[in-house]
């Protein structure tokens, strides 16, 4: 748990969270922390983490805790640590000293929470807990904790957006549009997370030169973040196959000619998220053919962040980045045609599949557990496009939001040898010229942004992009 020394101005802070959505809503709100899960048996536990709607409001992450939100009062729902686990855990603070650092008016113990006459061996058919009466809730993504939920409420508890209804599911569009625009103590802890996740790239490109597998350069990076007291953000992205979006393997070989990509990101200890990629020749200097698609990455990069302003779709934006990707790699020799039509039948995207970013706050693609209901501005639906399905947001940008922009260049097998695929663009690739460019595998560039008033300032500026800097780094 986090200290409880705990300003007034913080306080003041989540108060004032609270009272933004007892405006939006005019039902009781329950929210859960939910529990850590066992890794392998039940005494070893995964680190916890508490559910990010749930810290929104408290501001601590305290584990198997409830809290009721009425009228922008909190009023919270957890048991004391038993004296046993003073041996285990140390001294714990005691549930009165917990409410007041969160500002809550008052505090039960977790059996207050049981529904009427509720006997140990029912699951349903009694009356609701007289606390769960009329209110409304978020499913977590644990299962134990969602089963008390469900047993709180006499009700299942459903976590797939597209299913829950009523009040649950006006209280998740309430929240998205508190948590889309985040306060000047959410954007502080940004810039905590942001700040420790620059050095610990720096610290990467560093230890790349005599690392010999990428979990060394791994290795060096998150010793940055844990040094300073946070946690990864998700799960880091530290490879030479950087064509595998989401690779979670760190034993391959640095060998000379190759391109890391590092996806890395910490999260403050107050939950806050960061968000960085950076892609570097492991010699510390690009091939031609790396730096000359490393730069089609970086002028869609440039241009996505330039053109960001309040009303703005965020959509324009990925089309901006497909089309920068199109007439890069034309100019390369690498597609055939006018940019605008092969931006239209989608050849951009066989090299470039995923949707330019998504939005950031205390979670890393921030309130994704909602599905589209945050992502998507209502009334819009996910296209079948192949060049657009990947969007994870589809909205008007507004002063506030913080945004990830990341475009990129990968050569997945799966795509560039599927014969539907080679068939269909045969026309538009020129594949004995992207031959020549085997030595890239994957480039990524990812700033975190935050929409200004005016235009935008990228929080992670301080991590140079430009190739010739990039290289600098990795040299010294």
């Amino acid at each position: 748990m986090q200290t409880l020394d705990r300003t007034a101005s913080l306080i003041d802070a989540l108060k004032a969270r609270r009272l933004r959505l007892a405006a939006l809503v005019d039902f009781p709100v329950l929210l859960w922390s939910g529990q850590s899960s066992p890794r392998n048996f039940r005494a070893n536990k995964f680190p916890f983490r508490a559910s990010s709607h749930f810290l929104y409001f408290a501001g601590l992450p305290l584990e198997d805790a409830v809290m009721r939100l009425e009228s922008g009062k909190l009023t919270l729902f957890m048991d004391e640590a038993s004296p046993a686990s003073a041996l285990w855990h140390g001294e714990t603070p005691k549930r009165e000293e917990i409410a007041a650092a969160i500002g809550a008016i008052e505090a039960y113990p977790l059996s207050e929470l049981k529904p009427e006459k509720f006997d140990q061996g029912e699951v349903w058919g009694v009356t609701p807990s007289k606390w769960a009466t009329g209110a409304a809730t978020i499913g977590v993504q644990n299962g134990q904790t969602r089963a008390d939920q469900s047993i709180t409420f006499q009700r299942s508890i459903l976590l797939d957006v597209k299913q829950i209804e009523g009040i649950d599911l006006e209280l998740a569009g309430a929240i998205v549009s508190l948590r889309m625009i985040h306060d000047e103590l959410a954007l502080a802890e940004l810039r905590k997370a942001i700040a420790v996740s620059i050095t610990a790239h720096k610290a990467g490109m560093a230890a790349t030169r005599s690392a010999g597998i990428e979990a060394e350069i791994r290795a060096a990076m998150e010793r940055v973040i844990i040094a300073n007291g946070m946690t990864c953000a998700y799960s880091s992205i530290v490879t030479v196959h950087g064509e595998v979006l989401h690779n979670d393997q760190y034993n391959h070989l640095i060998k000379p000619g190759d391109l890391l990509l590092a996806d890395v990101g910490a999260e403050a200890a107050s939950g806050w998220a960061s968000d960085i990629t950076r892609t570097w020749a492991v010699s510390g200097k690009f091939s031609p053919t790396q730096r000359s698609l490393y730069d089609v990455v970086l002028a869609a990069h440039d241009a996505c962040i330039a053109a960001i302003r309040p009303g703005v779709e965020y959509r324009e934006l990925h089309l901006l980045a497909a089309r920068m990707i199109a007439a890069g790699l034309v100019d390369l020799g690498i597609l055939r045609g006018q940019v605008d039509d092969l931006v239209a039948q989608d050849a951009h995207a066989l090299f470039f599949p995923h949707g330019v970013g998504h939005l950031l706050g205390l979670d890393v693609h921030d309130m994704e557990d909602l599905g589209d209901l945050a992502g998507y501005e209502t009334g819009r639906v996910r296209s079948n496009r192949f060049g657009l399905n990947y969007l994870r947001l589809d909205r008007p940008l507004q002063a506030g939001m913080v945004v990830t922009i990341e475009p990129g260049f990968y050569q997945v097998p799966a795509i560039l040898q599927d014969p539907e695929r080679r068939s269909r663009y045969r026309a538009v690739v020129n594949w004995d010229r992207l031959a020549q460019f085997a030595d890239v595998r994957g480039i990524r560039i990812e700033d975190d942004v935050l929409v200004t008033e005016t235009g935008a300032e990228v929080l992670t500026a301080a991590l140079p992009t430009k190739a010739e800097d990039v290289e600098q780094l990795v040299q010294n």
